[in-house]
């Protein structure tokens, strides 16, 4: 298997979403990720999720999820000893990422200008809510409020429901995409002689990833507004009722519009005047969607989206999550990863892996999610601390 990041040893300081997925990123292609937790209760995610009694043991969903392939080492960092040992790690370690708010690490002595005293060519990630500097960079931020202040669920729903949050945390994921991206390409930069201080927002990464709608504000002067499942750019390009189901079409281009118009009978409506231009069918739009949600209403969707898709049309059904993971695309291509009796868990559990390929194998990592302080001793053995310094600083609750 391709591990592009083999012998890159990353520092994972981070907690609950964003900072963790970056991490699971790089551990999948195949970097040393050890993260660095507080003793006692580590990640916050470790308490999160759909199983109460995982929960309870600290190994919650939330934390499953984003946490394959990592070793986890206990440091208490307002301790004196602990950030003796974390400095230690440091010199060792090619990247650190953490999602602190911006100046708790300095506060604690372990900000990037004195780390970088440690380890010259460190590559220090900082994810936060809005950044390490401006006037909202010392304020608290979880996905929802980013979603909120980034305009995101003003445009999520439709003009009778929006605002509205997206159904899954959208910009912690987008945050931790973007500073996993930063941290390859800081690594791909093999001229260095010093590191590289990398700043994500993510209120500026979830904004990046909204070009469009920001687009037609900023150069064609349209402010956005909710289009529900409709497409702001074409028609008919959305999700339509059909006998038995709910069915997307995205019919962009011209001629994909005129095969829908024969696939479902009426190959007229391509030459109606109301319809057969792309600004004509975007001022027509609902009386477009009636049309053809008539004629769609004589099969169900699982029939229509073969039909639409053998004559060039993109279509598909609108899956439920558990039929997603369950259908043959995903299933065969790797995507779902196992652990046998997962360590703190008591049984197998399956997670998803990352979303592409290298040189047709999916990245895959080896070990399951880590109990909470598991690999400590290892670790700290690794750095040099005897038996007896280990216990020593065990007692002491540097670690």
């Amino acid at each position: 298997m391709q591990k592009p990041l083999r012998n890159i040893r990353v520092l994972d300081l981070t907690n609950v979403l964003a900072g963790p997925f970056c991490c699971h990123q790089l551990a999948h292609m195949g970097a040393e990720v050890i993260k660095v937790e507080t003793p006692g209760t580590g990640d916050l995610a470790r308490q999160l999720g759909a199983d109460a009694d995982l929960n309870q043991r600290l190994m919650g969903v939330s934390f499953l999820a984003q946490n394959p392939g990592k070793q986890s080492i206990t440091i208490n960092l307002k301790h004196a000893r602990g950030k003796e040992v974390f400095r230690k790690l440091v010199r060792g370690a090619d990247v650190v990422v953490e999602n602190f708010r911006p100046g708790v690490m300095d506060r604690l002595g372990l900000g990037y200008d004195t780390l970088k005293q440690d380890n010259p060519r460190l590559i220090y990630c900082a994810i936060s809510g809005f950044g390490q500097d401006g006037p909202l960079a010392g304020l608290p931020a979880y996905d929802q409020i980013i979603q909120g202040m980034s305009g995101v669920m003003s445009i999520t729903g439709d003009a009778q429901t929006a605002p509205y949050r997206v159904g899954y945390p959208v910009s912690d994921t987008i945050g931790g995409l973007t500073a996993a991206f930063a941290v390859a390409a800081s690594l791909a930069d093999h001229q260095r002689t010093e590191g590289y201080f990398i700043d994500v927002s993510m209120l500026e990464a979830t904004l990046a990833t909204m070009g469009w709608v920001v687009s037609n504000h900023l150069i064609a002067g349209r402010d956005p507004v909710p289009m529900g499942n409709e497409n702001m750019t074409a028609s008919p390009s959305g999700t339509f009722r059909t006998g038995d189901g709910l069915l997307n079409i995205a019919a962009n281009k011209q001629e994909q519009f005129e095969a829908v118009c024969r696939v479902v009978g009426r190959p007229e409506l391509a030459t109606d005047e109301r319809f057969a231009r792309r600004q004509a069918r975007l001022a027509n739009r609902a009386a477009l969607t009636a049309a053809l949600e008539a004629e769609l209403a004589r099969k169900p969707a699982t029939e229509w989206w073969p039909l639409l898709n053998d004559a060039g049309v993109p279509a598909g059904p609108v899956l439920s999550v558990p039929d997603t993971l369950s259908h043959p695309q995903v299933r065969d291509r790797g995507m779902i990863g196992a652990f046998a009796n997962a360590p703190g868990v008591g049984r197998d559990i399956r997670v998803v892996r990352t979303g592409f390929k290298l040189n047709r194998e999916a990245p895959a990592v080896d070990t399951p999610p880590p109990e909470l302080g598991q690999h400590t001793r290892e670790i700290l053995g690794q750095l040099g601390y005897s038996d007896a310094d280990i216990q020593q600083l065990t007692e002491e609750r540097a670690v």
